[in-house]
């Protein structure tokens, strides 16, 4: 009797580890992908991952950016040079991002003088989202979307992208709802 429990707690216990192992193995069809320097974008990229269930990835600079680096009153500052600066493509010091599973990617950035930071171009030239759709959206004071989806579109040259938005950083959770709703 006492072998028979032994082998009953062993196969439990082998049982537990696997349905461990495969849950952790498993994720969302959906991903936000965002960029933020100063956490506006942060926190609606993380609104829209906890309303639609998808997994999260921060696109991280090797270089952070400082408050000096955003002071886009100084033509010298670091976002200025490198907006004027069509080649310009800071790197990244996130994990590499596997997107195996992912039907639909949101994209979120804040908007530098009217466009995507160019650490934007980095990422999305280095991956292929070949039968994806591709959901842009980014934060701003002021600024409208300009043609940032547009250029996010051109430099990814793959995906199928729908039109960007920008949205509020204290966008309610009913308005972010509505505007993921229009996007299915």
């Amino acid at each position: 009797m006492r072998k028979v429990f032994v082998f009953l707690m062993s196969c439990l216990m082998a049982l537990s580890v696997f349905c461990a192992v495969n849950a952790a193995e498993e994720h969302s069809d959906t991903l936000v992908v965002y960029f933020s320097a100063t956490g506006t974008t942060k926190s609606v990229a993380e609104k829209i991952a906890d309303l639609t269930g998808a997994d999260l990835y921060e696109i991280i600079p090797i270089q952070i950016y400082t408050a000096e680096d955003l002071n886009w009153n100084d033509r010298n500052s670091r976002t200025s040079i490198e907006t004027d600066d069509p080649s310009c493509r800071p790197e990244i010091a996130s994990d590499e991002l596997n997107l195996e599973g992912y039907d639909t990617i949101y994209v979120g950035y804040p908007i530098w003088w009217g466009d995507i930071p160019r650490i934007m171009s980095t990422f999305v030239e280095k991956y292929d989202f070949e039968e994806r759709t591709m959901i842009p959206f980014c934060t701003s004071g002021g600024s409208g979307v300009g043609q940032s989806d547009k250029h996010l579109e051109e430099q990814a040259g793959s995906g199928k992208w729908v039109k960007g938005t920008r949205l509020q950083a204290g966008i309610s959770n009913d308005d972010l709802l509505k505007w993921i709703n229009t996007n299915k």
